[in-house]
């Protein structure tokens, strides 16, 4: 398919994942403005990215010493455990060698080159990029290298299905109105009949999609309502981590949710999802996170609420017949640094309802 709507690229995967992977500081080799947005983030988030900032003269002769300098520079300044270079299409397209930078700089700091550039289709080739070498530096085993490499052919494909990568152009929408499916939601569960609450998050969204279940249960307390949720414990560093901390925020609120998945298999977790959903016959339900992920023929006559952040994700949930799809607008942002749960504006109406404001 020749997309028309921009798609993530490989170069913010391959920055993400080394973030994962706790690497401390990412050296973009490139020019100052590659990836300002997501660099910024991801400071926010505790991975200082630094910059070679190449410009015109190295994109002609070539931007090997200045790596190296900043290498040095960044061991210097900031003695961290691990860091990582990665690509662009400017390194890309002038041959740069990364890793003869790295055994030139003469840092002692373990490094991984990232040999990356955003001419993929798909942004799961930086997140194998980034990968790769930490395997073969032994940063991961070998087992979870093709764990990731599993997990990543399953996201693409349930994108490619019923995602934002299902069609060439999807109009973004901020979905329905918040007050309307939260009040139904509580009518539904007041009303004593059986429901579900689905956690099925990407990483460190969930501290905010766990709200909205967290919320749920607040205002429902009684209800006859099963809560679950992808935080096992498998996956890179910090997502392990992050699972353990949502999982303890969420115990600590009231709420011991079935465990049913990890942070990092909410792509191929659909399955497992709707046949726990079979398996309980609910009237209703509440899916947050990858909600796409579930293939339509679990939820067939249940009546779906959905969460996402993806305001392109609207209308394909809509499709598949979620009777109210609401979007978390800027949830992304909002999740990067935390180390806790974090109020989302869903979970907020849906607490105002209950209370009867």
């Amino acid at each position: 398919m020749d997309y028309i709507q921009p798609r993530p690229s490989s170069i913010v995967a391959a920055l993400y994942t080394a973030r994962d992977l706790e690497v401390e500081v990412a050296i973009l080799h490139g020019p100052s403005g590659c990836s300002f947005k997501h660099a910024r983030l991801l400071e926010e988030d505790g991975m200082r990215v630094l910059t070679t900032s190449l410009a015109d003269n190295e994109f002609i002769f070539g931007g090997q010493a200045v790596l190296e300098r900043v290498l040095k520079g960044a061991e210097k300044d900031f003695a961290p455990k691990r860091m990582a270079v990665v690509g662009t299409c400017v390194s890309m397209i002038i041959g740069e060698d990364l890793q003869a930078a790295i055994d030139a700089s003469g840092v002692e700091t373990p490094t991984i080159a990232i040999d990356i550039h955003a001419g993929f289709r798909e942004n799961i080739q930086g997140v194998l990029a980034a990968l790769e070498p930490a395997a073969a530096i032994g940063w991961i085993s070998a087992d979870e290298l093709e764990r990731q490499r599993r997990l990543l052919a399953a996201a693409n494909e349930v994108e490619r299905l019923r995602g934002a990568a299902s069609r060439s152009y999807i109009e973004p929408s901020r979905g329905d109105l918040k007050h309307v499916a939260a009040r139904r939601l509580i009518n539904l569960a007041r009303e004593g009949k059986r429901g579900v609450a689905v956690m099925n998050a990407k990483k460190e969204t969930a501290y905010m999609f766990a709200d909205e279940l967290l919320a749920l249960h607040d205002a429902c307390p009684d209800a006859e309502i099963t809560y679950i949720a992808n935080l096992e414990d498998r996956g890179l560093p910090k997502v392990r981590a992050d699972a353990a901390r949502v999982l303890q925020g969420m115990r600590e609120a009231g709420l011991d949710p079935e465990l049913l998945g990890a942070l990092d298999e909410y792509g191929a977790n659909g399955d497992a999802i709707g046949e726990r959903i079979r398996e309980i016959e609910p009237d209703f339900a509440l899916i947050v996170g990858v909600p796409h992920a579930v293939p339509p023929e679990y939820t067939a006559g249940v009546e779906v609420v959905s969460v996402t952040n993806g305001p392109r994700q609207v209308a394909p949930l809509r499709e598949m017949g979620h009777a109210a799809v609401v979007v978390e607008v800027d949830l992304h942002p909002k999740t990067l640094g935390v180390r806790s749960i974090v109020e989302s504006e869903f979970g907020a109406v849906v607490r105002s309802i209950a209370r009867g404001e």
